[in-house]
């Protein structure tokens, strides 16, 4: 069961292939209150432009999401298309337009097929309520292998709240943020300027730590609801249930996060890069990126081949400062580099690296400070997706 008072739907407008289910809607039956992280990129997707308006009022009902088609690059006709989607489906539903928000993934460059999607807009608000939000996940997918679901219960004070999250990606993956929609809905009321609190330090520490490619989209975005139907006062940043929540969520996105990296187009190992003992957490995050970021790093660790050169490599241009003879490398529990030279272990390392999961550990024995990056290996496979993804 998930949150209290949402309902769901899903529709097929035939936007890459017939009879998908390529649009969903997520509606809450009261209002409910709404923060939001997007993309960094410079260039950002119309609906993304959209809902960075709409998100300063804090408010929100419905959220309408489409895939096979980002509505990027699309001029001011991308933006006309956003609102009109947007109007359409207020209307339907009887709420104010600056209450719905609209979100797209997909290819770039192309405007958005409406009158394909104008009818699926029908469907979707006649249909609601019956569909799940992992069909909404289904909906949601690109070239993701499988829906993406997490929930977790949590007591706030004598009643108890859900937290339900959604999302896709697979490639295209970076910090700040990644080719990934995510929709976290919740039942517990959450003062506005709590929730933007709770979600921005959640996502810090899950979907800004992964990369797949060191991509960045143009669509990346994560809207959090919460619409208060188990009845709890609203929960602020001094109530002695904040602590809990924020665990909750932190938990949630990082559940999140690991299937994104599993999910990686085109990978065969998800892969932990844990940085120790760096000078400060900002530089332990450069090293921990420079080595996952790394495509010499990747291949290597697709041919189970324990190349530790490269990540020395990769962690000289990372901009930090270290000693390379003092660095110590692990795969698994395997020590393969002490103090800057080999020990000698590959064969055990090798054997390691043929597993699905892989935790690489560079201790730089430089400060305190800690870092955990999330990455995956890269495969002749994801080139091909990406190679075809338009034809």
């Amino acid at each position: 069961m998930g949150p209290k008072g949402f309902h769901y739907a899903t529709a097929s407008a035939g936007i890459k292939a017939p009879r998908r289910k390529d649009m969903a809607l997520i509606f809450s039956e009261t209002e409910a209150t709404i923060a939001g992280t997007f993309t960094t990129n410079a260039v950002k997707a119309a609906p993304v432009q959209t809902c960075l308006k709409k998100i300063k009022s804090g408010k929100a009902r419905a959220i309408v999401v489409n895939s096979g088609n980002a509505n990027a690059c699309t001029g001011t006709q991308g933006t006309k298309d956003t609102r009109h989607i947007i109007s359409l489906v207020s209307q339907q539903l009887g709420i104010p337009s600056s209450h719905t928000y609209m979100c797209s993934t997909g290819v770039i460059g192309t405007p958005l097929p409406m009158i394909k999607m104008v009818p699926a807009i029908n469907k979707l608000t006649e249909n609601l309520g019956n569909a799940s939000l992992r069909n909404v996940a289904k909906a949601m997918m690109t070239t993701d292998t499988f829906p993406k679901t997490v929930s977790k219960k949590i007591r706030i004070g004598k009643k108890i709240g859900t937290i339900s999250g959604v999302c896709k990606g697979a490639g295209m993956i970076a910090p700040h943020m990644a080719t990934m929609l995510c929709f976290i809905l919740t039942d517990i009321a959450i003062d506005q300027k709590t929730l933007n609190v709770l979600l921005r330090r959640s996502v810090e520490q899950s979907f800004n730590r992964i990369t797949i490619d060191g991509d960045r989209s143009t669509n990346d975005t994560v809207l959090m609801m919460a619409n208060g139907m188990i009845g709890n006062v609203p929960v602020k940043r001094t109530s002695p249930s904040f602590d809990s929540i924020q665990k909750t969520l932190n938990d949630l996105t990082d559940s999140l996060s690991r299937l994104i990296v599993t999910d990686a187009e085109g990978a065969t190992k998800a892969v932990e890069i844990l940085i120790r003992n760096s000078k400060n957490k900002s530089e332990a995050k450069a090293a921990g990126f420079a080595v996952a970021n790394s495509l010499l790093v990747k291949t290597a660790l697709y041919g189970k081949d324990p190349n530790w050169g490269r990540i020395m490599a990769a962690l000289g241009y990372a901009g930090i400062t270290f000693n390379p003879e003092r660095t110590d490398i692990y795969f698994n529990a395997v020590k393969v580099v002490a103090g800057g030279i080999s020990n000698h272990r590959d064969r055990l390392a090798a054997k390691a690296l043929a597993a699905q999961k892989l935790k690489i550990t560079i201790d730089l024995h430089r400060g305190s400070a800690s870092a955990l990056v999330l990455t995956s290996d890269i495969s002749e496979q994801y080139i091909r997706i990406n190679a075809d993804y338009r034809t």
